[in-house]
């Protein structure tokens, strides 16, 4: 890419009226920057999705404070568009914080971002936006529409394809993500030619909502006390636990359980009904099949037959060759060869085996099994 001033724009064929979705970050402001310069009629809006704004950053963590409101509003000042804030706290605690604790309280291990897509970004601020007249939602996310089709940014470090592909196609019609043809060191030097303020801005990191980052505390506060047993593949109870919503599938770290070989040992599953984490030796983490609930088909029409594809099990893993095919409400994937550390949760988003980059379609994972043993993590399909 060009280090080069930015270049004018030609003016779409049909300008369209454009909401930018402003977080106070440097992505979200080039983004709505260039679309104003591509000529549409773009108004900013800051999500405030907290009702005590200062409590959702600590230093380059969380987002959500008044510094954020401040940071977009000079932003839209900047670009020269109308800009405004609307309170979608109530919102985002429903649909994405207490989600993200019940998902927890169940044994899974949630990926918020997604969820806030899903139900904040791209359903309820759409819905408003379409409401009052707009074409179209633009954020800052990296990642790209070719043809209607999600596909990776060609930063693929920031790639954030992973959690936009529970969209639907009606919601990728009306979505616009100007970087995702720029990295993230382009997109803040864009920044800096454009004078916008936030160009060295950091980034805010892990979950946006735990300010400190300690997500066991979170939840613990939210959910209390809860001691159970710790318990190994052979049915020893090998530690105790304050709680097993602070666990997820594959961890090691923070386990507990004492000196000797038992401490090579990862998290297999979490039972929240008899309350007991179980652990057992890496290789019993290994799973080759995957159901996900919740399917979304946006690459296309519903496949009728299996399909070849790629599937990514977390935000920023790696891919898995694999065969996919819609089951009836369910989403049933066999991979090629086995992955580590498959958590009930968290998204399974396939992506064209030809290409790598355009997003075929997602669901949430509900269950895994080996085909060699029992279940990882969850029952079997």
């Amino acid at each position: 890419m060009s280090n080069s001033p930015v270049t004018p724009t030609p003016p779409p064929a049909r300008p369209l009226r454009v909401l930018a979705a402003m977080s106070g970050g440097v992505d979200s402001a080039v983004a709505a920057a260039r679309a104003a310069e591509a000529g549409h009629d773009v108004v900013g809006v800051h999500l405030a999705l907290s009702k005590n704004p200062s409590s959702y950053r600590t230093g380059a963590r969380g987002c959500c404070t008044v510094e954020d409101s401040r940071d977009a509003r000079r932003a839209a000042d900047a670009i020269g568009i109308p800009f405004y804030v609307w309170d979608m706290a109530e919102e985002f605690d429903r649909d994405v914080v207490r989600d993200f604790v019940s998902e927890y309280a169940a044994g899974r291990t949630p990926n918020p971002c997604l969820r806030c897509n899903e139900k904040i970004k791209f359903a309820a601020v759409l819905d408003r936006a379409v409401a009052l007249g707009f074409d179209a939602v633009c954020t800052g996310h990296h990642a790209r529409l070719l043809g209607g089709v999600l596909h990776r940014s060609v930063d693929t470090a920031k790639d954030q394809s992973y959690v936009l592909a529970v969209l639907r196609p009606d919601q990728l019609a009306r979505a616009m993500f100007p970087l995702g043809d720029v990295t993230k060191d382009e997109v803040r030097r864009e920044a800096a030619r454009r004078g916008l303020a936030v160009a060295d801005k950091p980034d805010s990191h892990d979950v946006c909502f735990i300010a400190d980052g300690d997500t066991a505390g979170f939840l613990g506060r939210r959910l209390g006390s809860a001691p159970g047993p710790v318990v190994d593949a052979s049915g020893e109870v090998v530690g105790r636990h304050d709680g097993a919503y602070a666990y997820t599938v594959g961890q090691r770290r923070g386990l507990n359980l004492g000196g000797g070989t038992v401490d090579r040992r990862y998290v297999l599953s979490i039972e929240p009904v008899s309350n007991t984490v179980r652990v057992g030796p890496a290789e019993a983490l290994d799973v080759d099949e995957i159901t996900a609930e919740r399917p979304v088909w946006s690459g296309g029409p519903a496949p009728s037959e299996p399909v070849r594809c790629q599937v990514q099990l977390r935000a920023h893993g790696e891919v898995h060759p694999c065969t996919a095919r819609l089951d009836g409400g369910l989403l049933r994937i066999r991979l090629d060869a086995p992955a580590r550390g498959v958590a009930a949760g968290q998204a399974a988003v396939l992506y064209d085996e030809a290409t790598g980059t355009a997003v075929l379609g997602s669901g949430t994972i509900s269950a895994t099994r080996s085909a060699r043993a029992e279940p990882a993590s969850s029952p079997a399909m």
